[in-house]
C-alpha cells in the first residue's frame, strides 16, 4: 500500500520493505536531525522550557553548543531510525499483502473504503516499531538534553512510545491507502508523493503531540520543581501551568511538525525511487493472492 509496484510473495514484500525502508529512515534522521533537537530541548531541558520560542531556541543552541548541537544524539537514531522505520514498513506491506484475502479486502462502514488490512496492518506495524523505537528513543533523549544513558533504563517511557507511535503509525497509513483510493495519480510525482507522506506524517503528530511532550519529559527525567519522582498526572498538571493552558502540552509543536513534514516529505521520495528500482531490476515477481 506504500508502494504502487505489482505485488510479489507477501514474504518477499517485506524483504523488499525493510531493504527500502531502511533509506527512508536514514533520510529522516539527515534531514530531520537539527529540528527535532530543537523540539526535544524545548519541551524537556530546563533552559529550553520557559516562555522562550522556537528560533530563539535554535539560536541558543548554535551559541552554546556550535553547529555540532544541531546533530548531537543523532547516532541513536541514524542506525536506530533505519531499523524502526524499515521494520515497520516491512511488517506493514507483509500484513497489508497476506491480508489480501475476502476478509481483509472487507470495508470498514462508515469509512468510505478503508480496508480492514490497513488498519490492521498498521496497529501490528506500529507496534513492531515501538519495541525497537522505545530503547532508541530514551537514548537519543538523553544525548539531546546533554545527559548520559544507561543501559539498565532503555525501557523508560515505553508505555508512551507505544501508545504514541501507534496512533501516529496507524493514522500514517490510514491517511496514505486514503490518498492513494481517492487521487491514485498523486504519487506518480515526486511533489505528490512529498506533499502526500509529510501531510500525513505532520497530521498524525498533531494528533498524538501530547503524548510526544510527555515522553520526552519522561526519557530525559525532567525535574518538576516540588514533586519527587513525578506521575504523568504532575507533569501534565505542570506544562499546562507553565504554558498558559492545554497549550502546554503541544510545546515544541511547530519545530517538531516542520521535522515531520520535510523529513517525511522527502523520505517518501527516495523510498519510492527505490521500490522503482526494485521492479525495474526484476526483483519481483507478481503472485496471486491468496483466497
Amino acid at each position: 500500500m506504500t508502494h504502487n509496484e505489482a505485488r510479489d510473495h507477501w514474504l518477499k514484500e517485506g524483504a523488499i520493505g525493510l531493504g527500502v525502508g531502511l533509506l527512508y529512515g536514514a533520510t529522516s534522521v539527515a534531514v530531520g536531525q537539527p529540528l527535532d533537537n530543537v523540539k526535544t530541548k524545548m519541551q524537556a531541558q530546563t533552559q529550553y522550557m520557559g516562555r522562550i520560542g522556537v528560533f530563539s531556541s535554535l539560536t541558543k543552541l548554535v551559541k552554546t553548543e556550535g553547529p555540532i548541537g544541531l546533530y548531537r544524539g543523532c547516532i541513536p537514531p541514524l542506525w536506530g531510525s533505519a531499523l524502526f522505520r524499515s521494520t515497520q514498513f516491512a511488517v506493514f506491506e507483509m500484513c497489508y499483502t497476506k491480508f489480501d484475502q475476502p476478509w481483509g479486502r472487507k470495508e470498514i462502514p462508515g469509512t468510505s473504503g478503508l480496508q480492514y488490512r490497513v488498519v490492521l496492518g498498521g496497529v501490528i506495524a506500529s507496534s513492531c516499531r515501538a519495541i525497537i523505537e522505545g530503547p532508541v528513543e530514551y537514548a537519543k533523549v538523553r544525548r539531546q538534553v546533554g545527559q548520559t544513558w544507561k543501559f539498565r533504563n532503555l525501557l523508560t517511557g515505553f508505555p508512551l512510545v507505544w501508545m504514541r507511535t501507534s496512533g501516529l503509525m496507524t493514522f500514517y497509513f490510514i491517511v496514505i491507502d486514503t490518498v492513494r483510493r481517492k487521487f491514485p495519480n498523486v504519487f506518480d510525482s515526486k511533489v505528490g508523493q512529498f506533499l502526500a507522506s509529510g501531510g500525513a506524517s505532520t497530521a498524525g503528530w498533531v494528533l498524538v503531540w501530547p503524548l510526544e511532550v510527555l515522553k520526552n519529559q519522561v526519557q530525559a527525567g525532567t525535574a518538576i520543581p516540588g514533586v519527587t519522582n513525578p506521575k504523568l498526572t504532575d507533569r501534565t498538571s505542570f506544562m499546562m501551568k507553565q504554558h498558559g493552558g492545554v497549550t502546554g502540552l503541544y510545546r515544541g509543536i511547530l519545530p517538531g511538525t516542520m521535522r515531520a513534514f520535510i523529513a517525511n516529505g522527502a523520505s517518501m521520495i527516495v523510498m519510492q525511487w527505490a521500490q522503482r528500482k526494485v521492479s525495474e531490476w526484476g526483483w519481483r515477481s507478481p503472485a496471486p493472492a491468496d483466497e
